[in-house]
């Protein structure tokens, strides 16, 4: 039986691929410390996604361990021998890594390093997946033309309107401290591919979404404005009149691309991952979309003032990806991926 491990495994996208492959009969081992509620309280806790990994599959194994414990995720490597990996653990937020500089650092460039080395000394064939973040990009996407409609931003030019590509510079921008640790392991995943040869790729993932997020403030966008919608809570919008856009992909599609990938490996490669322009919306269609659901209005304060780096306007051209995975699409549209949000915060809170 082959085996996948899987870092960041009670996470969004961790836990979500744990049950792709599951389901496809491979062996799944998962590293996870619950680092989540360490960051974001109790509210970020990802236990409850672990324990359900450990319920409903079969072939799950649930490893304690930090990725900046360099020996003992060495050790891991060399008695496992993985067959594939797919790299999902981080400190996730832009506006926590100024407060936790090295924590952020750490977790984010070295804990990346540790499991790259442990790969190539025991592993060295096996496809390594990294999720990547577009704050790669820093601010630089925000130099794109753009022009304002009633509910979004949108870029003026035509060139554009497929969205941002991987050709988009990734130096000369401001990231936060967040977006430069993920840029030191981004490249880091390129070079082990590149230069030792490695099968290793960056996913550069937008809003990255579905029902098992433990969605907060700081990150898990519609996440979190859905639960707001849900229990009548404030939401804040901050700066660009709530028309900043994003594309959403649901982490099933997320899960597909990454099993793709592992059955076709390439070498150092880089892809933008989003739900690209049919998924994309503003801040303002979401409460749109989220009220025709629920029937409820949306409950927010504006903050004239916009996050740090914020992108304005970010859609993730899907391109390269389909060229080179032609057999790959999006197959969940933004209504399905608000229903099950949705839902799945309900049932949240009628356990509760």
């Amino acid at each position: 039986m082959k085996k996948l491990l899987v870092t960041g495994s009670s996470g969004l996208i961790g836990s979500e691929v744990c049950g792709y492959f599951s389901a496809n009969g491979w062996a799944v081992h998962g590293i996870d410390n619950n680092s989540r509620a360490e960051f974001f309280g109790p509210n970020g806790d990802t236990r409850w996604n672990q324990r359900r990994l450990q319920g409903e599959l079969r072939n799950f194994v649930h490893h304690e361990l930090d990725i900046r414990d360099r020996k003992n995720v060495t050790a891991l490597f060399e008695e496992l021998r993985p067959d594939a990996i797919v790299h999902t653990a981080a400190q996730p937020s832009h506006d926590l890594a100024a407060k936790i500089p090295f924590e952020d650092f750490d977790t984010n460039a070295v804990g990346t390093m540790n499991l790259l080395e442990a790969a190539r000394l025991h592993v060295h064939a096996s496809p390594f997946v990294h999720m990547s973040t577009n704050k790669v990009y820093g601010d630089a996407p925000n130099e794109l033309a753009l022009v304002e409609h009633a509910t979004r931003w949108d870029y003026s030019h035509s060139e554009d309107f497929a969205g941002i590509s991987e050709s988009m510079r990734i130096d000369q921008s401001k990231h936060s401290l967040f977006g430069a640790s993920k840029v030191a392991a981004d490249v880091m995943v390129q070079e082990y591919g590149r230069y030792f040869g490695m099968m290793t790729c960056c996913l550069r993932g937008g809003c990255l979404t579905g029902p098992n997020h433990s969605g907060v403030e700081l990150h898990g966008f519609l996440s979190y404005l859905i639960k707001c919608n849900v229990e009548g809570k404030r939401y804040s919008v901050f700066g660009y009149k709530g028309k900043q856009v994003r594309d959403n992909i649901h982490s099933m599609d997320v899960a597909r691309f990454i099993d793709a990938f592992i059955q076709k490996p390439r070498s150092g490669e880089v892809y933008n991952l989003g739900g690209g322009r049919a998924n994309s919306c503003s801040i303002l269609e979401a409460f749109e979309l989220a009220r025709a659901i629920s029937g409820k209005e949306m409950v927010y304060d504006y903050v004239d003032k916009n996050r740090e780096g914020d992108h304005i306007c970010y859609i993730s051209d899907l391109g390269k990806m389909k060229k080179h995975y032609p057999g790959w699409d999006i197959t969940k549209d933004l209504k399905t991926i608000f229903e099950e949000i949705y839902l799945s915060w309900r049932k949240r809170d009628s356990h509760h």
